[in-house]
């Protein structure tokens, strides 16, 4: 059995600060001695190459998972196929929320407003794409008329793509049965077909951009009017 080799980070640091500080050095010579023993002086103290900065990632307190969630009315049961995620054995496991996610979920459930504001890793997308989709899925199951029912604006097209990704990882769960929640995006980055095939068929979830969403384009797509989602 193949054993993974693990990586000294420390090794590695010094190793990558030695070529730095190789390739810093080649782009003069000092000929005259108390200018060279100055700058050598400066380069000893370690101010271009500081010491690795160690930080402790906090543990966020678990809550329930989805399917918990699902089992006492708090999500759709829909939700249950979809946010599941494989361990390191491949097995399919139920999302376990943190705290705050739970907290974020019960203040939606109640239509009330929130801000989360957390670390960086803390899964603050799905605060509030968990609701979304829950909501989403309430939604259809009474009135299936195509129409654009979230919008979430980013700041940045890339974190609108990373989003994207991330989403359609957990909506491939359905496996043969896509389709019960539709997510796009429309950021400026796509062709004139696929626009006009969104403009056609209005996705439940549109990602988009500030300056897309005042484009001209979004007069043809059938906007929510419900704040709540």
């Amino acid at each position: 059995m193949e054993t993974k080799k693990s990586i000294d980070v420390f090794s590695l640091r010094d190793a990558v600060v030695g070529e730095y500080q190789k390739f810093a050095k080649s782009f003069t010579t000092i000929h005259a001695e108390d200018i060279r023993s100055q700058v050598e002086a400066i380069y000893a103290e370690g101010r271009f190459w500081p010491e690795p900065l160690i930080q402790i990632n906090p543990n966020y307190l678990r809550a329930k998972n989805v399917e918990e969630l699902v089992a006492e009315g708090s999500l759709h049961p829909t939700c249950a196929k979809i946010f599941r995620f494989r361990d390191a054995q491949g097995v399919s496991q139920s999302l376990r929320l943190f705290q705050h996610q739970q907290e974020a979920l019960s203040k939606a459930n109640a239509t009330e407003s929130y801000v989360v504001t957390t670390g960086t890793g803390s899964g603050k997308s799905l605060a509030f794409f968990v609701p979304i989709f829950d909501r989403i899925l309430r939604e259809k199951a009474t009135d299936a008329t195509p129409r654009t029912r979230a919008i979430i604006i980013y700041p940045m097209n890339a974190l609108a793509n990373s989003q994207l990704e991330e989403v359609r990882k957990f909506l491939d769960n359905l496996g043969a049965t896509p389709g019960q929640v539709t997510v796009e995006r429309y950021t400026g980055q796509e062709e004139t077909s696929t626009r006009e095939r969104i403009a056609a068929n209005p996705p439940d979830i549109l990602l988009t951009n500030f300056m897309m969403l005042e484009s001209v384009s979004y007069t043809h797509l059938t906007l929510p009017t419900n704040r709540e989602v």
